[in-house]
């Protein structure tokens, strides 16, 4: 019997994470990325730690405390994968592989934003921090 709420937001390695209450098998749509559809210039503006980008153009500023996903953390080996649906201007979070209840969820968040804000700090990814 599935929980009642699908997600909890707990204190991980990285920070507040996102962990699933429910199992997912690869493939299954877990949540969606939410919040106001801004232009990049806008985004450049807010600089904030919740910017989504869809395209060169548009991008989701999920900072809103609605927005579960984003305390999804960075991951080097994730266990889920953002899509981006251009056309949309939506970003839907899929399990990459079976997630277990209980499973922080995790998705890469691309080279230039990993060499741009976190490399700098050192990833606390749990694979990363398994080779300290």
């Amino acid at each position: 019997m599935p929980a009642t709420k699908p997600f909890s937001v707990r204190r991980t390695s990285a920070g507040l994470g996102l962990v699933a209450n429910n199992e997912y098998k690869k493939g299954d749509f877990i949540i969606e990325y939410t919040g106001e559809i801004i232009t990049d210039a806008e985004a450049d503006e807010r600089a904030n730690r919740y910017l989504f980008e869809i395209n060169g153009r548009w991008t989701i500023d999920g900072s809103g405390r609605t927005n579960l996903a984003r305390y999804i953390n960075h991951s080097c080996r994730p266990n889920a994968e953002a899509e981006v649906d251009e056309r949309a201007k939506k970003v839907r979070i899929y399990a990459k592989k079976r997630i277990e209840a209980g499973d922080e969820l995790t998705y890469d968040y691309g080279k230039v934003h990993f060499d741009e804000y976190i490399r700098p700090n050192g990833c606390k990814c749990e694979k990363c921090m398994e080779k300290q």
